[in-house]
């Protein structure tokens, strides 16, 4: 029998929210590991709790038997500050990124996860997601990326990480025209992709399917992130903000949700993905409560792999 070689883990919002502290803000972390490891998680994504250097970080995790899977880095190259260059804002991005590389690195981690807050409105409860940041124009665009460029192949070249690009709601490229648009102008070997499978379909992506077969080549990343289908298409026609959605519900696990998990994760087997699936799904630890949600979402990506395995 042949086997799929990917590894399942899961972000720690299921347990505890980054932006919107207050939902599993009471959750400590050892209880996250704990039951994650019990489940049969092979590592976590980082998240506000955990120790902040790399040689901690790690003996935390090895406590448990899991391992670093990644880390949310905060990028701004997508609005250099005034006056300022490509050039100059691409060597403030790296001299800022040092210490969160590092980290990675020292815990052998392979991405990292690319989110672009420039301008972003994800934090925002406040904020309805139609304004979201938009680029003028096409040179707009072509220097955006020529930055990511730049800033991808000095991971690669310095730290062996590779730049994980996370479509993400409330941002610059939230669209599936917009994963387009940054996969055709960006290079290749400096510049991938976070496949999220919750932000491809709230983004416009009525069959994620055909969006990740298009670029599947360039994924390096996977988000496992369902979605409650009326609770997104409310978010849309009552001008809901990012954090208004997750506070209704609009996230789940995969298995709990909408999505057709079979033909995502095979798209991915017959394109020889064999980096980790993380199971991300933010939503309110008291209404679904972390532990179950966390083990169904183990189960189905588990179930898959191990049939398209054989």
């Amino acid at each position: 029998m042949t086997t799929w070689n990917v590894r399942i883990g899961i972000n720690p919002l299921s347990w505890m929210n980054d932006d919107l502290p207050q939902l599993g803000g009471e959750t400590a972390l050892e209880t996250a590991l704990a039951e994650g490891a019990q489940i049969g998680y092979a590592g976590f994504e980082l998240g506000h709790k955990f120790p902040g250097d790399g040689p901690a970080l790690q003996a935390k995790l090895a406590e448990f038997g899991l391992v670093c899977v990644s880390g949310w880095y905060s990028g701004m190259l997508a609005e250099p500050a005034p006056g300022q260059s490509d050039a100059q804002a691409v060597a403030a991005e790296i001299e800022r990124c040092q210490a969160h590389m590092r980290k990675l690195q020292h815990n052998a981690v392979q991405v990292v996860v690319y989110g672009e807050c420039a301008a972003t409105i994800q934090g925002q409860i406040d904020t309805p997601l139609s304004r979201r940041p938009r680029f003028a124009d096409a040179a707009a665009w072509q220097r955006y990326a020529a930055r990511l460029n730049a800033f991808g192949a000095h991971l690669l070249a310095r730290y062996g990480i590779r730049l994980a690009y996370h479509h993400h709601m409330g941002a610059y490229v939230e669209s599936p025209a917009d994963i387009d648009q940054l996969m055709a102008l960006t290079d290749p070997q400096s510049v991938f992709l976070l496949f999220d499978t919750g932000h491809a379909f709230f983004g416009g992506a009525a069959d994620p399917v055909a969006l990740l077969r298009r670029h599947v080549a360039r994924v390096a990343h996977v988000h496992c992130k369902d979605v409650r289908a009326q609770i997104v298409a409310q978010a849309r026609s009552s001008g809901w903000s990012f954090l208004d959605a997750v506070v209704n519900g609009a996230f789940t696990v995969p298995g709990d949700g909408a999505l057709a998990w079979e033909p995502l994760l095979r798209v991915l087997r017959d394109a020889g993905y064999a980096g980790w699936l993380v199971v991300e799904a933010e939503q309110d630890p008291a209404v679904a409560p972390s532990q179950p949600y966390a083990r169904k979402g183990y189960d189905t990506l588990r179930a898959l792999v191990d049939q398209l395995g054989r």
